[in-house]
């Protein structure tokens, strides 16, 4: 109890928390939407359309630290690549890893890029069952790609939309490879992106306060489990089993 006590009182956990959400409310909307919008691309008849699937699916088996270091180089003040695409067109470096109002933003790009490939490939599976008699009839009545995305594609890949939305909130808030490897402890930024299971690691791990951080892994499960009850309770609104 004297644990759970400190909880309520200390700062640095509901500054992680708020960090924890800022992470998720970027990535995972743009995760889903991205993926989606290659996964109808890829479902259709294409050239090299095995070769575009492997690609984008690729950075889920890349090593994390491979990944951290490509993309620090990338984000770096210095000689990164994205600072030199900017100053050839006229416009000054920015601070991506160790300014508050960007370094979220960076680290939440990085998980973007790492989550496509799986979830297109789910969005594939789901796009694969839509039977082609809806899309072959809805033309004969004249409806374009738009209209089709909208009225057939969403619809009917709902369920599958559902279950990658659930997953993908509930790996976000779990956010931790991409933040240790990416923040070193004396950035500036690093109290802004710290993570709820980075402070557990913390805890547990490098100062041996084992309860503590049991306790603040408590406090994650009690968030995505009102999350996913909400979820669950929404989806009768938007999901289409039929």
């Amino acid at each position: 109890m004297a644990n759970y006590k400190r909880l309520l009182s200390d700062t640095t956990v509901w500054q992680a928390l708020i960090n924890t959400f800022k992470y998720a409310i970027v990535e995972v909307p743009f995760s889903i939407a991205i993926a989606l919008v290659l996964a109808v691309f890829l479902n259709r008849k294409i050239l090299g359309r095995t070769v575009y699937r492997t690609i984008y699916f690729l950075p889920m088996v890349a090593a994390p630290a491979a990944i951290a270091m490509v993309w620090r180089w990338l984000y770096n003040y210095e000689f990164g690549l994205l600072n030199h695409i900017l100053n050839s067109i006229g416009l000054r470096s920015v601070n991506w890893m160790s300014n508050p109002n960007f370094t979220f933003v960076s680290i939440a790009i990085v998980g973007i890029w790492s989550v496509i490939g799986y979830n297109m490939v789910l969005f594939l599976a789901g796009l694969q069952e839509i039977p082609k008699d809806y899309y072959e009839a809805s033309e004969i009545d004249g409806a374009n790609g738009i209209k089709q995305f909208f009225a057939i594609t969403l619809p009917l890949i709902s369920p599958t939309m559902f279950f990658v939305t659930v997953t993908r909130i509930i790996s976000a808030l779990q956010v931790f490879d991409v933040i240790f490897m990416m923040m070193d402890k004396t950035n500036p930024a690093f109290p802004k992106t710290q993570s709820l299971v980075y402070l557990f690691y913390k805890y547990s791990f490098i100062e041996s306060n084992k309860g503590y951080g049991s306790t603040i892994v408590m406090l994650l499960l009690v968030v995505i489990l009102i999350i996913t009850v909400i979820q669950v309770k929404l989806q009768k609104k938007w999901v289409n089993y039929n």
